[in-house]
């Protein structure tokens, strides 16, 4: 479905990305891993068009994504919930959906797709009219993805959505995330939290220095943990 090929990114004379190399499969859900400052928001950003490569490719289903623009990126299925939520906290729990479905032309689909928020996170109809910024913070993490789902996304990219959270939310979004992978959602997870990223995830990439420096499947992640230890520390 996603594949990225020797991208590189820059930030001025920073060398951000060096060659990622990676492929999302239709319906699997990859977790990007590694340290602060590896590299992973900026493979997300270059993903969904915020930064553009200096070298290397992007496609998404056979079309190329690497000068698209973001709307185009949004309107083709793919979708970005940025680190740090990112809601209006001025704007109300409506507000911040509706703007989620500002490209969406049908309006039957776009009905269809909030009563699916609706019934993944039902504390968000409670709340339809209070401020997004009076929210506790996994309730904003529940509008941030809430938000990305009235795009009509069917390839989800989420940026750390248990920073900063508590155990028992986190377990609620981790039972989030793997409904939206059962309802046939593709879903690139970059994570910090590797223990989380371990209960939900298909695949790792471990990112490194701003390159993917090792990759398995969670069936081999027992053989995998010293590797786990080297660059992470668990």
């Amino acid at each position: 479905m996603l594949e990225l090929t020797d991208v590189h990114v820059r930030y001025g004379n920073i060398r951000a990305l060096q060659g990622v190399s990676l492929r999302v499969d239709t319906g699997e859900l990859i977790a990007l891993i590694g340290a602060n400052g590896a590299g992973k928001t900026t493979t997300l950003r270059a993903i969904s068009g915020l930064l553009r490569p200096s070298q290397g490719a992007i496609t998404f289903d056979g079309t190329d994504l690497t000068s698209a623009s973001t709307d185009r990126i949004v309107g083709l299925g793919v979708s970005h919930c940025p680190e740090g939520r990112r809601i209006f906290g001025s704007l109300t729990v409506a507000e911040n959906l509706r703007l989620g479905a500002v490209s969406v032309s049908d309006a039957a689909s776009a009905e269809a797709e909030l009563e699916n928020v609706f019934t993944l996170f039902p504390l968000l109809k409670e709340r339809l009219g209070q401020a997004g910024g009076t929210l506790s913070g996994g309730e904003q993490q529940m509008l941030a993805i809430g938000r990305i789902l009235r795009t009509g996304a069917r390839f989800l990219m989420l940026d750390e959505p248990t920073e900063g959270l508590a155990p028992v939310i986190i377990q609620q979004i981790g039972h989030t995330i793997k409904r939206l992978k059962n309802e046939g959602f593709t879903i690139l997870l970059v994570e910090q939290n590797f223990r989380f990223a371990a209960t939900v995830a298909d695949r790792y990439y471990i990112v490194e220095h701003g390159r993917i420096i090792d990759g398995f499947a969670n069936a081999e992640l027992q053989s995998n943990m010293d590797k786990l230890h080297t660059y992470l520390g668990v």
